[in-house]
């Protein structure tokens, strides 16, 4: 036997509940799938720039040419030292990949961020151990001064690698000297700000 104390919620009650419930999912949803989105591009653009900074300090430790080798396709990074004694590209450590929905590439934007490429542009290919050109590829090369250099050894004066997932594009410029910076603009209209 129940006491006449003892109480319930009401059908009505537990339905106003469960719609308040439903009214907050649906607007926190949206909101948190875009959250993931920005947190995905813009850690692989992180990633990616402290791996130019790893593959400059691995340069000057090494005291040899080192590269960060970006395959475009497969969507992947890693980074390589020359190897005087073989004269040849060794990869070191294994692949970085970039998140889904992230690509490399710019997108629509034809601008670069201020100060830095006159063309926009993804990093020159890569060249394999003959000196061809390895095709859909991209490479940061470092001397043993963390200068960047071309696949000949002369300097460079703006190297860039581009990241994108369709709303935003980052970009990780390294300057003749060797500073990295990194930058993000709407995929809409150009507007970088550096970051």
């Amino acid at each position: 036997m129940t006491s006449p104390n003892q109480r319930g919620f009401t059908i009505l009650e537990t339905l106003l509940v469960v719609g308040l419930i439903g009214v907050v999912s649906a607007i926190a949803v949206p909101t948190a799938g875009n959250a993931l989105a920005h947190y995905r591009v813009s850690g692989d653009a992180r990633s990616l720039s402290n791996g130019i900074a790893l593959t400059k300090v691995r340069a000057a430790a090494a005291f040899s040419r080192v590269r960060l080798f970006v395959d475009l396709p497969s969507k992947t990074h890693h980074m390589e030292t020359w190897n005087k004694t073989a004269s040849a590209w060794t990869a070191e450590g294994g692949n970085t990949s970039l998140s889904n929905a992230v690509t490399f590439g710019y997108g629509s934007i034809s601008s670069a961020p201020p100060n830095t490429q006159t063309t926009i542009g993804q990093a020159p290919a890569c060249y394999d151990n003959a000196g061809n050109a390895i095709a859909n590829t991209a490479c940061i090369i470092f001397n043993s001064r963390g200068v960047p250099v071309d696949a000949a050894g002369a300097p460079t004066a703006v190297d860039a690698i581009y990241v994108t997932d369709g709303s935003s594009v980052y970009s990780v410029n390294i300057s003749a000297t060797g500073m990295i910076r990194m930058w993000k603009t709407p995929a809409s209209t150009p507007a970088w700000v550096l970051q």
